[in-house]
């Protein structure tokens, strides 16, 4: 049930407890899970490095909204791909090596972008980036869960929640600086995140072995979306939430440069990548502040203020007005932070050891869905009515759906009342 700790089964405290490979120095538990939260917002910075860039590939290739998009979209589908065959893969393998492959595939997608002179080649790039990031995703999070404190139980919830939205403000942000001030606009940015892979790297060579082998690899390969059964009732309570919020985070780093460029003007690299960081560093905080708050609390508070947020930015399209589309993003941003501590903080504690990858993966993949889908979609129909038309029915899409998951929070509380007094820390 959400709140409560899922006890440690045998095999995660003999995993835990496995004496480090003679001649291999590991890293302390709370160093490692310092270092797993820092990999994470790697990983998350590299995925939503190349937002600011669309609108200069845009400039140089000359290429459509819908092929805009479609970029976008191609990274997606490397993700979910890689969540819906390899999500459960280091349940049976362990977390490190699915981590070290996954850091070696996202080194690859990096070089890839550094030698892109066209479309294709970075679709490819996009492609392979999104496999990597969808390995590591559950990995990461899996990861996490098994080496959290004791004395906090809920601290990889927490960092499952904030470290997506924080990584790709980041990245977006120093990769809009980049583009704005420094040299080589569309290779410096991924020469330093591969610098920084190559750290990873060697940080995740010292992280201590979490979960032990276990038969069944290669089964957990067929393309599967599995939920241990006394879970589902959880996780489908947190579709709504997930669904709106992650549509509006696809809109923001799809077509947000866009739109801050199209509709007000502000072709300044830097405030193409400040449009994606009002959404997600609102969020990444909020997840943070908002840890010690009752689960039921912190999704109602999510739901409301993406509504809110969405409905305030839609206004500032409307009325052309800078100052409330930024108010909006950044309330809608905090929306999205208590939705993402709600969710992916629940679904970490209420899964064992053996099924978290499985949960993870699942939750995901609903994530990227929403993220990616509604995108593609409006990148089709910006080609066709236009980006300010296209915004608008995009936001109010948004809204209804935040709608939606308040009444479904309601209703899931008032069949639960007592579920949604459980602290999230």
């Amino acid at each position: 049930m959400p709140g409560s700790v899922p006890p440690q089964s045998k095999s995660s405290s003999l995993a835990v407890e496995t004496p480090p490979v003679r001649g291999r120095r590991e890293l302390g538990r709370p160093a490692a899970f310092v270092a797993l939260a820092v990999v994470f917002v790697l990983f998350m910075a590299a995925s939503s490095a190349p937002s600011p860039l669309y609108v200069v590939y845009q400039q140089e290739w000359h290429f459509s909204a819908t092929t805009l998009t479609t970029v976008f979209a191609v990274y997606v589908l490397g993700m979910i791909a890689a969540l819906l065959v390899l999500g459960a893969l280091s349940d049976h393998l362990g977390r490190r090596p699915v981590l070290l492959s996954a850091i070696a595939l996202e080194a690859v997608s990096m070089v890839l972008f550094l030698t892109a002179d066209d479309i294709s080649l970075l679709m490819v790039a996009r492609l392979v980036q999104g496999i990597a990031t969808g390995a590591a995703m559950t990995a990461l999070g899996a990861a996490l869960a098994d080496l959290n404190p004791a004395h906090a139980p809920h601290r990889a919830g927490v960092v499952t929640g904030a470290a997506p939205t924080f990584g790709l403000g980041l990245g977006a942000l120093g990769c809009g600086f980049l583009v704005q001030y420094g040299p080589h606009p569309t290779r410096l940015v991924y020469a330093l995140l591969l610098a920084g892979l190559v750290v990873a790297g060697a940080l995740l060579l010292a992280l201590p072995e979490t979960s032990l082998r276990r038969p069944g690899a290669a089964r957990s390969l067929q393309p599967r979306l599995k939920v241990a059964p006394h879970l589902r009732a959880d996780l489908l309570g947190l579709v709504p939430i997930l669904v709106a919020s992650w549509a509006l985070g696809g809109l923001y780093l799809s077509l947000g440069p866009s739109v801050a460029a199209g509709l007000f003007g502000l072709s300044n690299h830097v405030v193409g990548g400040l449009v994606v960081t009002l959404l997600t560093v609102p969020a990444s905080l909020t997840a943070l502040a908002l840890r010690g708050w009752p689960v039921g609390r912190t999704l109602a508070l999510g739901a409301s203020l993406l509504l809110a947020g969405t409905a305030v930015a839609l206004s500032g399209v409307e009325e052309h007005s800078l100052t409330l589309a930024a108010l909006g993003t950044v309330i809608a941003g905090v929306g999205f932070g208590a939705s993402a501590l709600a969710s992916f903080g629940t679904l970490a504690r209420i899964a064992a050891p053996a099924e978290r990858g499985e949960l993870l993966s699942v939750a995901f993949v609903i994530s990227y869905v929403s993220f990616s889908v509604p995108a593609v979609i409006a990148g089709i129909a910006v080609t066709h009515t236009g980006l300010h038309e296209t915004s608008v029915v995009y936001a109010a899409t948004v809204a209804f759906l935040a709608a939606l998951a308040l009444l479904a929070q309601w209703l899931r509380s008032q069949r639960t009342p007592a579920r949604g007094a459980c602290p999230q820390a």
